[in-house]
Parts: structure tokens; sequence; C-alpha cells
């Protein structure tokens, strides 16, 4: 399987149009919008950036999981959130356009996290005879996750009704590359699955309810207010496991590192409904106080 051209060469293509569709939904002004709404996006990125790799490192340690799938987890802690946490925002009245803003630096940023938390993960748990994230493959992490955003939003500014057009295919295409990738990873380490499974199922759950609970938690605490507090729970626990798979995949070229994001892209959807469900519905059952206006 990693040697098929489906992988070293469709999978990093398929990436590549995904992440021309986030470009296609991205404007200069939401980047601009982190200056209006600062301690929205501080929270956010410092639960992503930095709160989360800490807790998938704890998690890894506990668990005592093999060497590959500790990686795999921390590659999954570093991916960025995804596209998908906008709809889920939308779906329980979060305020999309911060999830749209935390996206568009959140990818930017992970160009740098991905490598950096990726090769230290990899030095620690001693998998360095078999992995490596050398200057020509980071250089290609960063081709394939910022490349496509930049030109998908120069075509934007050109065509903002093609933008608009291409936005539903580009999203169904998404979630399609993603069931079959996915899929694909599972079934490519058969031999060990139900190991697998076992090993990692329980960590990557625990690592998505951490996600959802301190991203809803964490914004409450600042006062953010319910709108984003959903915004950034959405934002901390989706992440875009396309980019996880295809490093895993295609740059690192290992099936066992894929493992949890394979696992933790079908775990995400089931725990981020139940949990937006969750909130709206306790949120609703009481009156809102002083300071859930959104700020």
């Amino acid at each position: 399987m990693n040697d098929s051209a489906l992988l070293s060469v469709g999978l990093p293509i398929a990436l590549a149009i995904i992440m021309f569709g986030l470009g296609l939904s991205l404007t200069p002004g939401d980047f601009r919008r982190v200056v209006r709404t600062p301690r929205a996006v501080f929270v956010a990125l410092t639960l992503q950036i930095v709160v989360l790799p800490m807790i998938a490192f704890g998690l890894v340690l506990v668990a005592d999981v093999d060497p590959l799938i500790a990686v795999g987890v921390m590659l999954l802690a570093a991916s960025p959130g995804g596209t998908t946490a906008n709809l889920f925002s939308h779906l329980f009245r979060g305020d999309v356009a911060l999830n749209v803003t935390l996206t568009a630096v959140n990818s930017v940023l992970a160009a740098v996290s991905i490598p950096l938390i990726t090769n230290a993960a990899i030095s620690y748990f001693g998998a360095g005879d078999t992995l490596g994230l050398q200057f020509g493959k980071v250089v290609q992490v960063i081709a394939i996750v910022l490349v496509p955003v930049g030109i998908g939003m120069l075509v934007r500014s050109r065509s903002a009704t093609f933008a608009a057009r291409a936005d539903r295919p580009v999203r169904i295409f998404s979630i399609v590359v993603l069931v079959m990738v996915s899929v694909g990873a599972i079934l490519g380490e058969r031999e060990n699955i139900a190991d697998y499974l076992r090993e990692v199922g329980v960590v990557v759950t625990l690592f998505c309810c951490a996600s959802l609970c301190l991203g809803y938690l964490g914004a409450r605490v600042f006062k953010l207010g319910q709108a984003r507090a959903i915004a950034t729970s959405m934002e901390v626990g989706i992440h875009n496991t396309t980019v996880a798979l295809t490093i895993a995949l295609s740059v690192l070229d290992n099936t066992t590192v894929a493992i949890p994001a394979a696992v933790y892209s079908i775990v995400m959807y089931v725990l981020a409904t139940a949990f937006g469900f969750l909130i709206t519905r306790s949120r609703a059952a009481r009156p809102a106080a002083p300071h859930d206006v959104t700020t």
C-alpha cells in the first residue's frame, strides 16, 4: 500500500485540491480579523498549538503505546483545525467567522508546528531509524499545506463566483477522500489492526473529548461568550486529519503512523456531534449569564 501510486502521488494531489478549496473560502480580511478578536484567537491557538500536544504526549506516555503509534498521535495533535469545524460551528450556533479566521491562521502556523512537533516526537520515541522529516520533507509539508491555500485565495480574489460554485464539490470531495484514506490506512495494517485499534482507540477518544471540552471551557473561562466558545471547541476538537494522513502515508511513508489520524477521523464526528448537542441543550435549559454576550 505504501508504494502505490494512490498514496505517493494521488493523496498529495487530493490534499492539494482540499487545501485549494480552503483557500477559495478565505480572504485577506479573515487574517485581518485577528486584530479585532485578539483574545479569542489567542485562546484558541494556545490550546491548539501548545496545550493539545502536551495532552497527546501525556496520553501516549500513560498508555505506553507503540513508538510509531505515539508519533502518529503527536502528528495528529499538531495538525490544524479543519474546514469541517466551520460546518459544526454553524450547526450548533457558533461564531463561524471566528472559525474561518482560526482555520486561516492555523493553516499557516501548521506549516511550522507540524514539522517541529513531529520531529520532536520521532526523536523522543526513538523512531529515527524508521522515520524522519529532513529539510526536503519539511519543505514538502509546507508546500502541500500553504501553496494550494494561497492559490485558492488568489483565484477567489479574481472570481468570487467560481469560488462559490466550487465550495460544495470540494467539500464533498474532501469527505470522500477522508473516508477512503482512513479505511485504506486501517486495512493496510489488517495483520495488527485489532492490537492497534485497542491500543489507540482509547487514546484518540480521550484526546478528542479533551480537545472539545478544553476548547469550550477555555473560552468560557476567558469569558468569550457562548458563540465563540462553541466555535473554539469545534476548531480545537475537529482536526484536518487529511493533512496528518497525507504526511504519514506520503511524506513519512508509514501506515502505522497514519492509524491514529484514521481512527480520529471517525471518532471526532461522532463525539463533536454529541458534544454540540450536549452544550446547546444544557445551555438552553438555563438563563444566559451576563458574560454570554459575544466579546
